[in-house]
């Protein structure tokens, strides 16, 4: 495995050897410089080597591969075979719409580009006519792709390059077999991509069985400090003061479009329907949506009539809407990876946004995991009128927090309490030391099967003959329930449930 270290950001794309077409189509589209990864990736491609990229959202890293896998399909094939050549694995139905329109915007140039996206919650019938016809590029989720395999719709024989896009999502979501299963299915003279958060652990493992000596990119540069995205962290004393926060920030002037990001589905949709109670534009989007009720919502938010979108982490990846300003952690993120795609939906195209997180002080551990991802600090914001309860962390002692430490403790050594001798005499508070009498009961005599006396507490609690029946303040035993008696039958003396369900 080699490891690219060249960094031209002066170049241009003309520089790096792409086509006139594909250069007027960028430049079409608005961008002049290419981005770190954009400019160590697109050379490697066109040579036709396998590469491992480390980029985070927001890094242009599909344009560097769609860029150049278009300039390789102005070419001819490089060997026999039919359908399409390259594949684009994809692990969100909303990314693979994205990947695709970007494959279709930058190969406006180029005749006769014929390009299928292949996603669930979609029929089969019109993916299986686009499919029937000349195909270049497809673009598909694991599942949906293999569902065509099966069903014998799909052919892939001509693949010339394999794109591994958000890797490491793939595998979070458990496609590890079908990425393996298709991979299998493909010739093995092929060209793979993989661009992934991370290259270790599985990741790096999936990457090294599916490529041949690969060039490895790391872009080490984080794109939210290059989108300009203000952080800030709010805490709340429960839900209701959560909800009012919300109402407060989607009440802001400032704030143009948003996207809140919930846990659950449901948590998406009830929040959505109190949302349009407060008078605001919003739409629910979730994993149970069909995908045309999905494309449906992003088109709507795209054209301006949905101001808030309400989403599971299934958006975190593939919205790519300029307007949106306002990045709302309505829930913490599970992942400190998938926080960084969150946030990623805002400052985008060189414009600046605001993320809030909203969280509890017992969050603190899974806000303290964040900090250390990104390597920063949340600065902690309130709202005047809306302070949270709760004392704000200390520098360096929240729980789990930037600084190192674990817990709600501030890191250090501990200091031991002192051990007091046997013969000290107890305080008040102390427990009883467990060998006390412990000698003395095992040396009284008992006959066999005879248990160990009751103490006096126990004997006036339980009594002498073992009753559990508690003495009243005279003394005398209380008497027994109803219930607790053997010789009567609540239903059968018209009493109890039975007597209710007679009386209605």
């Amino acid at each position: 495995m080699t490891e690219t270290n060249v960094s031209t950001p002066s170049l241009s794309f003309a520089d790096l050897g792409l086509p006139e077409a594909l250069v007027a189509a960028v430049a079409q589209s608005g961008y002049t410089t290419p981005t770190e990864v954009q400019a160590r990736a697109i050379p490697a491609v066109l040579a036709g080597a396998d590469l491992l990229a480390s980029s985070h959202t927001g890094s242009g890293k599909t344009a560097a591969f769609a860029l150049p896998l278009l300039a390789r399909l102005a070419l001819p094939r490089r060997h026999s075979g039919h359908g399409a050549r390259v594949l684009v694995l994809t692990p969100t139905r909303e990314l693979a719409q994205q990947v695709e329109k970007s494959f279709r915007t930058y190969g406006r140039g180029l005749r006769r580009l014929k390009t299928v996206v292949l996603v669930g919650g979609m029929p089969f019938g019109p993916q299986r006519r686009d499919l029937s016809g000349p195909v270049d590029v497809i673009v598909a989720t694991p599942g949906r792709l293999m569902d065509h395999m099966q069903q014998r719709t799909v052919s892939l024989d001509g693949i010339e390059s394999l794109v591994l896009d958000e890797a490491d999502r793939m595998l979070d979501m458990g496609f590890i077999d079908d990425i393996r299963a298709i991979a299998e299915s493909l010739p093995a003279s092929r060209q793979t991509l993989l661009f992934s958060a991370t290259l270790d652990g599985v990741v790096g493992r999936l990457a090294l069985s599916l490529t041949h000596e690969p060039q490895r990119i790391e872009i080490t540069t984080t794109p939210v400090q290059e989108a300009k995205i203000e952080e800030r962290l709010m805490l709340i004393d429960g839900f209701e003061h959560k909800h009012r926060l919300l109402e407060k920030i989607l009440g802001d002037g400032e704030l143009q479009q948003a996207v809140v990001f919930t846990a659950t589905k449901r948590s998406a949709e009830d929040l959505t329907e109190r949302m349009i109670g407060w008078g605001v534009r919003a739409a629910a989007l979730h994993g149970d949506m069909t995908q045309r009720a999905r494309t449906r919502t992003l088109d709507r938010l795209r054209r301006g009539e949905v101001q808030v979108l309400v989403a599971t982490d299934v958006a975190a990846r593939g919205i790519d809407v300029a307007g949106i300003s306002h990045v709302i952690n309505f829930d913490p993120p599970r992942q400190a990876e998938d926080y960084v795609h969150r946030i990623g939906r805002t400052g985008r195209a060189g414009r600046s946004g605001v993320a809030i997180t909203l969280t509890h002080p017992n969050e603190m551990r899974t806000i303290g995991a964040i900090e250390r991802f990104t390597g920063r600090r949340l600065a902690e914001h309130v709202i005047e009128g809306l302070e949270p309860r709760a004392p704000r962390r200390p520098a360096g002692a929240g729980r789990g927090g930037f600084e190192g430490s674990r817990g709600g403790k501030p890191s250090g050594p501990r200091t031991p309490a002192p051990r007091r001798s046997e013969d000290s005499p107890r305080r008040w508070g102390d427990s009883p030391r467990s060998h006390e009498g412990r000698q003395e009961r095992a040396a009284a005599p008992r006959a066999y099967g005879e248990t160990a006396p009751r103490s006096e507490f126990e004997r006036r609690v339980r009594g002498d003959d073992g009753d559990r029946r508690t003495l009243g303040v005279s003394g005398e035993r209380k008497p027994r329930s109803s219930w607790g008696n053997k010789d009567h039958h609540p239903q059968r003396d018209g009493e109890g449930w039975g007597r209710r369900r007679r009386d209605r």
